[in-house]
C-alpha cells in the first residue's frame, strides 16, 4: 500500500528532499543517460508542491508542481521508481498531482512536458498536445495541456 503526500517545499523534511532528488537522479540522470541539471531552484520556491508516494519508508513515486508566472501549474519530474514500475503507480501518482492542483489551485489549467512515447498515458487524463515533438536532452518531448 502506498501512503501518499502532499507537501509545500517548507514541509519537507531534510530526509524526505533527499530522497526525492535522490530517485530523479537515479532515473532522469543515471538510467536515462541524461546529464543535466535536475536541481533546478524550482523545488523551493513559491507555492510549488511535491507529492510523494512512500512504500514501508521507500520513496517510489513523486512529482513536482510549480505554479507558474503565468498562473498554470506545472506537472513535472513525474517518476516511478524502477523496482515500482507495472505496477500502475503512475496512474495513482497523476491522479494525486491533479487532485492536489484541483486542492491548492482551483480553475487553473496545467501543463506538463512529456516524454513523447507517454503521450497516450497523459492524454487519459486530459490533456492534449499544445507543441510538436521536441528534443529536450536527447529525448523526444511534447508539450501537453488540459484546463
Amino acid at each position: 500500500m502506498i501512503q501518499w503526500q502532499d507537501l509545500h517545499h517548507s514541509q519537507l523534511l531534510v530526509t524526505q528532499l533527499y530522497a526525492l532528488l535522490q530517485l530523479r537522479c537515479a532515473v532522469f540522470i543515471v538510467e536515462q543517460n541524461c546529464p543535466y541539471q535536475d536541481i533546478d531552484g524550482e523545488d523551493l520556491r513559491g507555492s510549488n508542491r511535491h507529492i510523494l508516494g512512500w512504500r514501508e519508508g521507500e520513496l517510489v513515486a513523486c512529482a513536482r508542481l510549480l505554479e507558474e508566472p503565468d498562473g498554470v501549474v506545472a506537472i513535472g519530474r513525474v517518476i516511478v521508481s524502477p523496482q515500482a514500475r507495472g505496477e500502475k503507480l503512475g496512474y495513482q501518482l497523476m491522479e494525486q498531482a491533479l487532485a492536489a492542483c484541483k486542492r491548492h489551485w482551483p480553475g487553473v489549467g496545467q501543463r506538463l512536458g512529456a516524454q513523447a512515447h507517454l503521450e497516450a498515458f497523459y492524454a487519459s487524463f486530459g490533456f492534449q498536445p499544445v507543441t510538436d515533438i521536441y528534443d529536450e536532452d536527447g529525448i523526444p518531448h511534447i508539450g501537453m495541456a488540459r484546463s
